[in-house]
């Protein structure tokens, strides 16, 4: 007994020195900042339908008014391949060839799981088939894509699905690692201009060496305030350093080119969506204050690159609430 007893204080006192260990890694140092913080946005159609706004109007005005030239743009499965084997590209072709007529690059993210909300968009048709024969498909509208924009000058990068080692959030099929392998082998063996690709991990709650270790480019979350349904509103203690510590001890251990911020939160999160919450809760964690604190905050991460996640909602608070200063602000990110 006495035996275990000194094995069992060994262990928590080396436990105990190696998690001081970690602590130290990741939390302390100093920031090498970047000369320039390149920013861009998210755009999504069917976001900006569901916040009652004209998809179209929201897009040329992220174009021409706020002048962003960066952008993620979003293959969603159910609008591109409505009925098996029956494609329109109609919207998505529109939104590639307006950001090409402004010079803007494009980010693509393709898949099945792909951002908003319910995390996978999946075509109705393809909900009945099994696993194997649904995968199939993805494959099949990859190529399509693919094929499809491969020649576009304005595609500089592929995001193959969205937080794929994230668990736990969304209404999805089981993840299949070996899958997502599959879909990465596709698009690099079908883009002759072997374009980079992205796989994007959240920046707080999954690991971030897994899917650096099969990208070019990892592209992580960047959340302040949160919600959590038995906490409510949480804001991560983590400080700037923490981020940019984390991008060095991925890069040391992967042969991942660059880290990018792809989803940076400018937009409140809440219990409902954001249409369905009042202005008051919405300010909860995200206002104009919080807004130029999340800019600030990225700067002081090192990181170079940042998409905003959030456009609509900023085109939202000014068309249908008239009040304009959030989107005001961000033109001085596109000067």
């Amino acid at each position: 007994m006495k035996s275990f007893s000194r094995i069992l204080i060994v262990f928590l006192i080396l436990l105990v020195i190696f998690l001081i260990g970690i602590a130290i890694y990741f939390f302390t140092g100093e920031v090498e900042l970047a000369p320039e913080v390149a920013f861009g946005v998210t755009f999504s159609q069917i976001w900006a339908e569901d916040m009652g706004l004209d998809w179209q109007s929201t897009y040329s005005a992220i174009l021409d008014d706020l002048g962003v030239n960066k952008l993620r743009l979003i293959a969603y499965w159910p609008i591109i391949e409505p009925k098996k084997n029956e494609y329109s590209f109609d919207d998505l072709d529109w939104q590639i060839r307006e950001a090409d007529k402004r010079g803007a690059e494009v980010v693509l993210a393709i898949g099945q799981k792909l951002p908003r909300w319910p995390e996978c968009h999946i075509p109705e048709w393809a909900e009945r088939l099994n696993n194997s024969d649904r995968e199939q498909q993805i494959l099949l509208m990859i190529t399509e894509i693919v094929n499809r924009y491969q020649g576009n000058d304005a595609i500089v990068a592929w995001q193959v699905e969205n937080e794929p080692f994230l668990k736990g959030f969304g209404v999805c099929p089981e993840f299949d690692e070996g899958f997502l392998d599959n879909e990465i082998a596709l698009v690099r063996e079908l883009d002759f201009d072997r374009r980079p690709i992205i796989v994007s991990a959240s920046g707080e709650l999954s690991s971030w060496t897994k899917p650096a270790r099969k990208a070019n480019i990892l592209g992580t979350t960047l959340y302040r305030i949160v919600w959590d349904d038995r906490i409510g509103h949480f804001k991560y203690p983590i400080p700037p350093i923490f981020y940019y510590n984390r991008a060095n001890y991925v890069k040391r251990f992967t042969d991942v080119e660059k880290i990018i911020i792809i989803e940076l939160q400018a937009e409140p999160w809440g219990p409902k969506m954001i249409y369905e919450t009042s202005i008051k809760d919405q300010d909860k964690s995200m206002d104009f204050q919080r807004f130029n604190e999340a800019v600030e905050y990225v700067r002081q991460t090192g990181f170079d690159e940042a998409y905003l996640w959030g456009v609509e909602w900023w085109y939202w608070n000014k068309e249908v609430r008239g009040n304009n200063a959030i989107w005001a602000e961000a033109k001085k990110l596109w000067p």
